[in-house]
């Protein structure tokens, strides 16, 4: 059974390239787009120049847990890819949180914490 808040679809990928926006960050990259769902897609990359292939699964199992460390306080309904820069060779896994929230804050897709705590 596939997992649906995984992007999967080259149809997906290239609307959110096209038509979303993105915003930079000293690690990752972050493109998103609203998507009318109940729920967040997300995908994590890493192309070739980030390295060979243990770094680069070391730097998208790292973008992966600070989501899931960050993923509760994203607004609900949107696709969210995230790429990894080359200087995320040498980085401990809060650094990468750290840059993931600065951008997704920057994007405005991260809730405020006035907000996330008056839900609590």
């Amino acid at each position: 059974m596939l997992k649906p808040d995984v992007l999967r679809r080259k149809k997906d990928f290239s609307s959110i390239y096209n038509k979303g926006k993105s915003v930079g960050e000293r690690y990752v990259v972050v493109f998103f787009r609203k998507n009318g769902l109940a729920y967040n897609r997300t995908a994590f990359l890493a192309s070739k120049k980030v390295g060979k292939s243990v770094i680069r699964n070391r730097a998208r199992r790292l973008m992966k847990e600070s989501y899931r460390e960050v993923g509760e306080r994203i607004d609900i309904g949107y696709d969210l890819i995230f790429i990894a820069r080359n200087s995320i060779l040498n980085v401990k896994c809060g650094d990468v949180r750290r840059s993931m929230e600065s951008a997704l804050k920057r994007a405005k897709v991260l809730k405020d914490d006035k907000r996330a705590q008056t839900q609590s």
